[in-house]
């Protein structure tokens, strides 16, 4: 089937190709056409005539036989299929069940016709008639530079059609002999890891649902030993929240891959004659300058999205490490008061404020003000918050229930169970079935009332435990990881329709929720749980990879972390909030005037530098490790900040630091950003040098101090 508005034209006999706009650099994707089938990637990476391509990727002299054409090695299909002698891993896994039983239709080889869009997409439309199967190839240029690619499957047979994974097939470009992705934990998200390339598979499979703590999120695959600003990248990003899987793949031929899809649990996925799948989007970008080329990428997709928050990230008071669940109304208007006072911009009441919370195992699920804390609900404190010029929001974890609930009480069918049995306890919840209508119109009603009786402006939406034996309530049993992924959705969506004044943050444990679909959502993310800011610098350093630093919410805690421990300077942890959406999380009743005066100053500094750090593009800078040294340069180049962040002892002096990304032809006045008189363990207030000087020789490196941080400004005469 055409869509309406897209004229369709035969199996091409010349190149097609596509481009990223808008970005600093352009990803292409060239298609080659072929006579037996789909098209082949011609190139994926940077901008290269079509022409060029069809050229320098012509037929091997090589007298080609039925053996040896699989052994040459050739360009890799749209859609790789083992029909077409494609001997890695098929783009689709699946088979019918018709009249003889299961098996049937478990190689595919479809057929190819072409749909032309627009100038910024590409649609390719195929069927095999043996197999009963319709596939729609979409492909979108995006802002930033990169593009965007799925599938559609369509079974036009008769009988069900199980499908057991659908992935997008990316060619890797020449050169590649280098993999990044991510690991991590609670409080340690977003950790890197290398891997050469060789023959074989590299996968990376997530398994619990939405919320993502250890996922990779992102693979990239480069040129050996890409850095920040240096080598040849492509990088590869699936928008979904549920289960995934990513791989790269190398034949023995030396054709090598990156691909990824849903991972779907067994039977999760069946369509009945008529039903087609669609496939999350899987983003793309290349870049010859590194990480920083692909963050730069991203970031101008996400600051192009309807979503984007449209003013400053306020700064924001959070008082749970201060009050954790025991919810006194006049310590808390106390917080308001004084947070307010230093110059914090929205005030959050985080978990605990609900009824029957009296622990982590009590209430979660049963969304009214506790009368026993609030007998006058929370618009005394809300009309507090705002009468003190801030924002007033909320946490809530709507997935989740406890046992000791009342909605778990009333309605102990609407959690995800498969069988008869309950599934394991997760900090003693249960996830509720969100696929189900009646559990979101509960949780529509519930938040409704919510904000009739409290003028809300922002939500903390948490998600708190993993999907272990998550099946249909509804008696079948059957996987819903997919559906309790695409109802999560349809619940945002929901309530931000209702409710379009409302900011909202994606929080899973900390960072578990990040991905471009959510950000496609949301207006800030909460990057771990974890407020020690030896801890923080790294997962912000990494999380910023995708998410650009006006979403990343970053607190200033209590000097010692309630987390990890250890002890931390009042400097260090307000610079590392300041490269981020600056917050404070802290009991500010105990704090020492002193100390306050200069989370003031630091707040006011966020303040006039935020406009630069949300706006400009992402730089970070090689240093031995125990370093971190990261910034952002002005798109006009003229003015930057950068943190220097010294986490460990190391054994020399710490090293120049190295200014990427100014005009060479400008001279820059240096700054220490302080809320005090520069130090004198850094002295580079007042020096002028030019942008190429800058970048190659650097400033002078600060004093060796471990467990520090310092951040400089530079402004273009």
């Amino acid at each position: 089937m055409i869509e309406p508005g897209h004229v369709a034209v035969p199996a091409p006999t010349a190149p097609v190709s596509l481009s990223g706009f808008g970005g600093a650099e352009t990803t292409a994707m060239v298609l080659l056409p072929r006579a037996d089938g789909l098209p082949d990637f011609g190139w994926m990476g940077l901008a290269l005539a079509s022409t060029d391509v069809r050229s320098l990727t012509s037929p091997a002299s090589v007298e080609t036989t039925a053996w040896n054409s699989w052994l040459l090695g050739s360009p890799v299909s749209v859609f790789p299929e083992h029909a077409r002698g494609y001997l890695g891993r098929p783009a689709l896994l699946g088979h019918r069940i018709g009249p003889e039983g299961p098996g049937s239709a478990w190689s595919t080889a479809f057929g190819v016709g072409v749909v032309r869009g627009d100038d910024g997409s590409l649609v390719i439309q195929a069927t095999d008639e043996s197999a009963g199967l319709g596939l729609r190839f979409e492909a979108e240029a995006v802002v930033g530079g990169g593009l965007r690619l799925r599938h559609l499957l369509t079974n036009v047979g008769t009988g069900p059609y199980v499908v057991d994974a659908l992935d997008v097939v990316i060619p890797l470009p020449p050169g590649a002999g280098e993999i990044l992705d991510f690991t991590g934990r609670w409080a340690r998200e977003r950790q890197p890891q290398r891997h050469a390339l060789g023959d074989g598979q590299w996968v990376r499979e997530h398994r619990r649902g939405m919320r993502s703590l250890d996922g990779t999120g992102l693979v990239v695959v480069g040129t050996p030993g890409f850095g920040y600003g240096a080598g040849e990248v492509l990088g590869v990003h699936l928008a979904w929240s549920g289960n995934h899987r990513y791989a790269v793949e190398q034949l023995s031929s030396g054709a090598a891959v990156v691909r990824t899809g849903e991972l779907l649990h067994p039977g999760e996925l069946v369509l009945d004659e008529g039903e087609t799948y669609t496939m999350p989007w899987v983003h793309v970008a290349a870049s010859a300058c590194g990480l920083d080329g692909l963050a730069d990428a991203t970031h101008r997709y996400v600051r192009s999205l309807a979503a984007h928050p449209p003013s400053p990230a306020p700064v924001m008071f959070n008082p749970w490490e201060a009050v954790y669940l025991d919810h006194d109304p006049d310590k808390l208007t106390a917080l308001v008061d004084i947070s307010a006072g230093l110059g914090a911009e929205r005030f959050v009441l985080d978990d605990g404020w609900f009824a029957g919370r009296e622990s982590l195992d009590d209430g979660l699920g049963d969304w009214t003000p506790d009368p026993a804390v609030w007998p006058d609900g929370l618009a005394r404190l809300a009309d507090r918050v705002h009468g003190k010029g801030m924002e007033f929001g909320l946490w809530w974890e709507p997935e989740a229930v406890n046992p000791n609930s009342a909605v778990y009480r009333d309605h102990p069918d609407w959690i995800l169970r498969t069988g008869d049995r309950s599934p394991v306890l997760e900090r003693n919840c249960y996830l509720l079935d969100l696929g189900r209508e009646d559990v979101r119109a509960h949780l529509v009603r519930a938040f409704d009332r919510l904000a009739a009786a409290h003028r809300i402006d922002f939500v903390k939406w948490d998600h708190n435990r993993d999907q272990i034996d998550g099946g249909d309530s509804r008696g079948s049993g059957r996987p819903a990881s997919r559906r309790q992924t695409l109802a999560f959705r349809e619940l945002l969506d929901e309530l931000a329709r209702r409710h379009p004044g409302i900011s909202w943050e994606s929080c899973a444990s900390g960072g578990g929720r990040i991905d471009l679909d959510v950000l496609e959502r949301v207006q800030s993310v909460w990057a771990s749980d974890v407020t020690d800011p030896l801890s923080r610098q790294p997962i912000q350093h990494w999380t910023a990879q995708l998410a650009p630093l006006e979403y990343l919410g970053a607190h200033v805690a209590a000097p010692v972390s309630h987390q990890t421990g250890r002890t931390s300077s009042l400097d260090l942890r307000a610079a590392t909030a300041f490269f981020g959406q600056f917050g404070v999380q802290w009991d500010l009743t105990k704090v020492p005037t002193p100390e306050l005066d200069r989370l003031a100053c630091w707040i006011g500094l966020y303040k006039r530098h935020r406009a630069l750090l949300h706006t400009g593009r992402l730089t970070r800078v090689e240093l031995p490790d125990g370093l971190l040294a990261h910034g952002v340069v002005a798109r006009d180049r003229s003015e930057a900040l950068f943190s220097y962040a010294q986490l460990d002892e190391i054994v020399p002096v710490p090293p120049r630091l190295r200014v990427p990304g100014l005009d060479p032809g400008r001279t820059y006045r240096v700054s220490l950003v302080s809320p005090a008189e520069p130090s004198a363990a850094w002295k580079v207030t007042g020096i002028q040098a030019s942008g190429a000087a800058l970048g190659a020789l650097g400033l002078p490196g600060p004093a060796r101090a471990p467990q520090s941080a310092a951040v400089v400004h530079l402004h273009a005469d």
